[in-house]
């Protein structure tokens, strides 16, 4: 019935009738989630669900309800109530209390001739972590605005609250720097794209290009808050930096080179040096990336940094000798520790990708994603570490979700399918008590190099994300016996919302 499958729900007789006549109440704190019920209701139903005391839908906050997001939802004859003890619970119930709706509520434009019939129920329900996310590369290949606001919408209905933004990396840099403009004057556009997975010889010779402004960003920041979902930035360094060095080549480890911004795919080996230049550099970006997005968490990517310059660069060896690190090698840890320690002078928390076995490379301080798989995370976790688990095999929806002939393009050697998706279990089974409570949670991965259309980015971002968001919230949800049922009844609106879905079971 809903996507994801609530923890307890329980179907009870009668009806309730959305009319013309049907009144909310929403005293103090819920008065914003009532506001968010019209916005997404109003546009398809044309109901007015005005305010009134005597209101027969009551959204309202009740300490005594489970968990930080849970919440109840009840349905009889005569009213309908959604109580959490938080705002952001309350939330939850409206995206609940309009899957429950007839699909066409989904819809953007006025529906004639449907009765909005609530089935009667019991709903009790909570997730299992805090953290249940996506991540959208916007460097590789640009989304446009209305793109991530339509994401936001789509990551509310299946109550995912993190959108995970990639905003920088060697192909492309998104954000304006008021301090550095030629980063996206320079580095926001590249002369061509490769065809083809990394190592291909072809390329389209058609220059790509995209930047969101300021204000754009913060449009969809409280587009978001409004939603219940925050919105997390992401800055690549050391490494993953061509598109920055093509702009400002001192910030390289050989500043007389002029890079272009990178065409290819892969791992580039250019990256930052390790200068106090460099360092200032990352620290005045920052400052204006936490000015434009108050989220407490700030990725620092971290991740596929070759040390190849380091390890030839004269400056960057007498660095590490002067720190009494092994080899320039050493100079990732230390680097990022740097910049990440910028983040928590300010109050911020720095996150990375895991990229270390055995934990030790980074400051325990530090969230981190292992994307390698559950071992990673096993590793990072007994380091200390609170963990955002994001495994490739079962979580980056850039891999072909079948081998059939027709499948489009996507990374090599792979294949997540939905059954995989999900089975995708952040917290295993096998870890100790301990390491398990170091879990925030999971999310999605969504690569772009070879997304270049709306319809292809839905097409491989649904319906694995359900799948995904089911097991983020339910880890008690079967596959066969709760999860394609619900997704059975949930492709309708999938419809609705005008998304280009995949039928692959």
């Amino acid at each position: 019935m809903i996507l994801p499958t609530p923890v307890e729900v329980t179907p009870t007789a009668g009806r309730f009738v959305l009319t013309e006549r049907t009144a909310v109440h929403a005293p103090g704190e819920a008065a914003p989630v009532a506001d968010l019920l019209r916005t997404l209701l109003t546009p398809a139903t044309g109901l007015p669900l005005s305010g009134s005391p005597d209101g027969t839908v009551v959204l309202a906050l009740d300490p005594a309800v489970e968990g930080a997001e849970g919440y109840r939802l009840s349905v009889t004859p005569e009213r309908v109530l959604l109580t959490a003890a938080r705002p952001a619970g309350l939330r939850h119930a409206v995206q609940s209390l309009r899957q429950l709706l007839p699909p066409e509520a989904l819809l953007d434009h006025r529906v004639e001739g449907v009765e909005w019939v609530l089935p009667g129920v019991e709903i009790a329900d909570r997730p299992r972590h805090p953290w249940r996310g996506v991540m959208v590369d916007v460097a590789r290949h640009f989304q446009p605005l209305d793109l991530l606001l339509r994401t936001v919408d789509r990551l509310a209905l299946h109550k995912l609250n993190v959108l995970h933004l990639h905003l920088t990396d060697d192909q492309g840099w998104r954000m304006p720097v008021d301090a550095y403009p030629l980063l996206t004057e320079i580095g926001s556009v590249r002369a061509r794209s490769m065809l083809g997975q990394a190592g291909s010889d072809r390329f389209d010779d058609r220059p790509h290009s995209g930047a969101y402004t300021k204000a754009e960003l913060r449009h969809l920041v409280a587009y978001a808050t409004e939603r219940g979902v925050r919105v997390m930035p992401e800055i690549e360094m050391p490494g993953h930096v061509r598109a920055a060095l093509a702009a400002y080549p001192h910030l390289g480890n050989r500043p007389e080179r002029q890079l272009d911004v990178w065409t290819e795919w892969g791992v580039c080996e250019n990256i930052l040096a390790v200068h106090d230049e460099a360092l200032d550099f990352c620290r005045t970006v920052l400052d204006e990336v936490m000015d434009v997005f108050p989220s407490r968490y700030i990725h620092l990517g971290g991740d596929e940094c070759p040390t190849t310059e380091w390890e030839t660069s004269p400056a960057a060896i007498a660095r590490a000798a002067e720190l009494g690190l092994a080899t320039p090698a050493h100079l990732h840890g230390w680097f990022l520790g740097q910049v990440g320690a910028h983040l928590m002078a300010n109050g911020r928390r720095p996150v990375c990708w895991a990229e270390y076995q055995g934990g030790g490379a980074l400051p325990v301080e530090f969230t981190v994603m292992p994307w390698r798989d559950a071992d990673h995370g096993l590793d990072a976790a007994r380091y200390g570490h609170d963990i955002v688990m994001a495994p490739h095999l079962s979580t980056y929806l850039d891999y072909p979700q079948s081998d059939a002939s027709d499948e489009p393009l996507g990374q090599a050697k792979f294949v997540v399918d939905l059954p995989t998706a999900h089975a995708n279990e952040p917290a295993p089974d096998h870890w100790g008590k301990a390491e398990q409570s170091k879990v925030l949670g999971t999310q999605a991965q969504l690569w772009t190099e070879f997304v270049t259309t709306a319809e292809h980015f839905d097409y491989l971002v649904y319906p694995r994300l359900c799948a995904i968001a089911d097991r983020a919230w339910n880890p008690a949800s079967d596959y066969t016996r709760d999860f394609l049922p619900a997704l059975t009844r949930h492709r309708p609106r999938l419809a609705a919302l005008g998304v280009h879905h995949a039928h692959r079971p």
